[in-house]
């Protein structure tokens, strides 16, 4: 970081004036929290992990530029996730009146925060169309279509995606994991995925995308 930049409006400055450093392992909130301060990841990652049939699941791990927390300042709602800095992270920590004024201030941070908001109601309706699967394979595989794209990370010629099994069952609807372990063990003995521990490996999501498509037809027009 440059002494020669103190304008507040720019990077540098607006991490001086409201930047933090955070060592890996820190708990920036913890679920149930009242919260008054949101996040904006300059470097380093986030985890976020929520409480799921008392394990805790993984949510997301967030990469620079990302923000979170805003539901606590903008609604005063209690916080509904765990964030740990996985590794050292420069963060921003916005208070209420400090994010409204960002807002009201630069018409670029308005539309990538409106984006952003757009991109998460996208998915959650995306969930809503995923509980809507009347059989649970195909809500399984439909989920990971889904999380392909918003999670999956690039593994040598597929991806993985980082998730646990109750994540999975909860996402899904399912009330027993065990019927998601069963259809998974299905999908993987049709080579569409491998389980991995804590994570689940896709190596092509083109024949995950033509096996859901076939599963569409398959509900729509009966078997």
């Amino acid at each position: 970081m440059s002494d020669k930049d103190p304008n507040p409006g720019t990077p540098t400055g607006m991490f001086e004036r409201f930047g933090e450093t955070y060592a890996a392992g820190h708990v920036l909130f913890r679920e149930g929290d009242a919260g008054k301060h949101m996040y904006v990841i300059q470097s380093g990652r986030v985890q976020l992990t929520r409480r799921v049939r008392g394990r805790e699941a993984h949510l997301a791990t967030l990469p620079p530029g990302e923000f979170f927390g805003e539901m606590a300042i903008i609604n005063r709602e209690p916080r509904s996730a765990t964030a740990t800095v996985i590794e050292e992270s420069h963060l921003l920590v916005l208070d209420a009146r400090t994010f409204e004024a960002m807002i009201r201030g630069n018409a670029e941070i308005a539309i990538r925060m409106i984006k952003k908001l757009s991109l998460r109601l996208s998915q959650a309706n995306s969930q809503v169309e995923t509980l809507l699967k009347q059989d649970l394979n195909h809500r399984i595989v439909h989920q990971l279509r889904l999380l392909a794209d918003t999670r999956g990370q690039a593994d040598g010629p597929g991806v993985r995606i980082d998730i646990s099994i109750e994540e999975l069952a909860e996402l899904v609807g399912a009330k027993d994991a065990k019927h998601v372990v069963d259809g998974l063990d299905g999908l993987e003995k049709a080579r569409l995925l491998q389980k991995q521990v804590g994570s689940i490996f896709i190596a092509e999501v083109g024949k995950l995308a033509e096996f859901l498509e076939f599963l569409e037809m398959k509900e729509r027009f009966g078997s």
